[in-house]
């Protein structure tokens, strides 16, 4: 925590509390790169867990070689957690991800060689793309650079909500700004750094905002990339802007109610406050919504977390009928594929499809 203006720095520490210059200098360059808290501390948990890998197996990171690389996927295959669950693939390549990122990072700083980074990667064919892929004109971006190891991933579907689960989240919710909050996330499909870098002037909540100097028909809310003093970013670099439902207006009017009974007129910008703790009225943090749905899951008796009402806003979009690149401009995504994860069929769409037309020829 920095003492001159509270933000949050990730560094990684050695076995004797010493910091890793190298490690810490990579972490410090993604956040100097505009990446998400989440994301730097995602790295550097994955850093910190291949150095001390490294220490405790005598291996040299600084010149590891791939065989020593396969030893430490195997290592995380048969090693569980510290809560005893075994890693799944889409974890250990995570991971391994990360690894990679911390070496390309160091060899392009002069820190190691980068024969080291290079030896990580091998070259692949693309025999099939991804939608919206330039492959050139003569195919020549169809050879590209591909992590040599990787562990077998299963891809599931991604985790929404049911109505009733719905349901039941929206009764554990106690005061007006839990409400606000599940329901903003649950009808515009934000994701939870972007609803705490909301601020009041990123509220345009008239049937017609040209008084604002805004073109923009109907109520919505602009999603912008910027620097919040909560820590809170948006993942895209490119600003949109999401329709709200009268739902969220409706959530929103009691929560300001509420704020200003508690908080008066606090004078800061941003949308959500602290209104149950100290210090009042300070921008709310990242740690504070996770508190908030840590206790909607114990309460809820199921996971509930912001990232599963952002799926369940786009598997409801696209279980309705909205148009697929429609989807992708709500949610933000830079590519179409990464949209495409919410088309994956539940059990029961499989079964409708199958029993719609058995109906169908019945019929004939």
């Amino acid at each position: 925590m920095s003492p001159r203006d509270g933000g949050v720095w990730w560094v990684v520490l050695d076995a004797e509390l010493a910091v890793h210059r190298e490690a810490s200098a990579f972490l410090a360059c993604l956040q100097g790169g505009d990446r998400s808290p989440h994301t730097v501390r995602a790295y550097a948990g994955r850093a910190a867990l291949f150095l001390g890998w490294c220490a405790g197996q005598g291996v040299d990171w600084r010149g590891i070689e791939l065989a020593e690389l396969a030893r430490f996927k195997h290592w995380l295959e048969v090693t569980p957690t510290r809560i005893g669950r075994p890693r799944s693939g889409t974890t250990i390549n995570a991971i391994l991800t990360g690894v990679c990122e911390l070496l390309r990072f160091c060899a392009r700083t002069g820190l190691i060689e980068a024969a080291v980074a290079e030896r990580l990667s091998e070259p692949r064919w693309l025999r099939f793309t991804p939608p919206g892929f330039d492959t050139g004109e003569s195919g020549q971006f169809r050879a590209v650079r591909s992590r040599a190891l990787k562990a077998r991933a299963q891809t599931p579907f991604p985790e929404a909500l049911t109505g009733e689960q719905l349901a039941t989240v929206l009764g554990c919710c106690r005061r007006p700004r839990e409400l606000f909050l599940v329901i903003l996330l649950r009808d515009t499909g934000l994701r939870i750094g972007e609803a705490l870098g909301l601020r009041r002037c990123d509220m345009h909540l008239l049937p017609d905002s040209r008084t604002l100097g805004c073109a923009v028909v109907g109520a919505h809310v602009h999603v912008r990339h910027r620097a919040n003093p909560n820590g809170a970013l948006a993942k895209s670099r490119f600003p949109r802007t999401v329709p709200v439902s009268d739902a969220v207006l409706a959530g929103y009017a009691d929560y300001q109610h509420e704020r200003a009974g508690l908080v008066g007129a606090d004078g800061t910008e941003m949308v959500l406050v602290n209104l149950y703790h100290q210090p009042l009225g300070a921008p709310m943090t990242y740690r504070a919504a996770k508190g908030f749905f840590d206790r909607l899951a114990s309460e809820c008796g199921f996971p509930v977390r912001p990232h599963m009402l952002r799926h369940t806003a786009a598997t409801n979009w696209v279980r309705a009928g909205v148009d697929l690149d429609v989807v992708r401009a709500l949610l933000g995504h830079a590519s179409l594929a990464s949209t495409t994860v919410y088309l994956h069929a539940r059990d029961e769409d499989k079964r409708r499809a199958v029993e719609t037309v058995a109906a169908g020829r019945r019929y004939q």
